[in-house]
């Protein structure tokens, strides 16, 4: 039986989740949290084969949840799936820990590809953002000014970049 706790604040987000990974495994179980701290609450108290995880929560930044995750149970394997573009997260998050980044623009087959991917031991990202990887590594470019702030400073440009004091 697979087991599967999905992470995000949005109840049609979930919602959604929820029936895209119901209809693409039969056995299945299937919990949710809206928060960050719950989440973590549950996989201490709980086993999951896999966390569908937003990065925008209402109390916890999803990166500080992921680091805490990979903390506290090693092996769990974490597929991030949020609203921002790849370019701005994904590698960061594949360095924090995630097997996967997906946008929540994508489809709802890659979105059973990527967790069937990530569950046979694999990590996954969109091929277009892999191009994008194999591009920048094989070029002498410098990185995109975002890519050299820290998890906090990023964090902190974000909530500017909303409004917040």
């Amino acid at each position: 039986m697979l087991r599967v706790i999905i992470t995000d604040d949005h109840p049609v987000v979930v919602k959604g989740l929820t029936e895209i990974i119901s209809e693409g495994f039969h056995d299945v179980t299937i919990d949710v949290s809206s928060k960050g701290y719950e989440l973590l609450n549950k996989i201490s108290n709980n086993d999951y084969d896999i966390v569908l995880l937003d990065i925008s929560l209402p109390d916890i930044n999803g990166l500080e949840v992921l680091k805490e995750i990979k903390k506290r149970k090693r092996k769990l394997h974490v597929l991030i799936l949020s609203m921002y573009p790849e370019e701005v997260y994904a590698a960061r998050a594949l360095k924090d820990g995630a097997q996967g980044y997906l946008t929540k623009l994508s489809a709802p087959d890659e979105l059973l590809e990527a967790v069937k991917k990530i569950l046979s031991g694999k990590k996954y990202v969109s091929p277009a953002f892999a191009e994008k990887l194999m591009l920048d590594f094989e070029s002498d470019t410098d990185k995109l000014p975002h890519e050299n702030l820290s998890d906090r400073e990023l964090q902190v440009l974000s909530m500017i970049g909303k409004g917040k004091a």
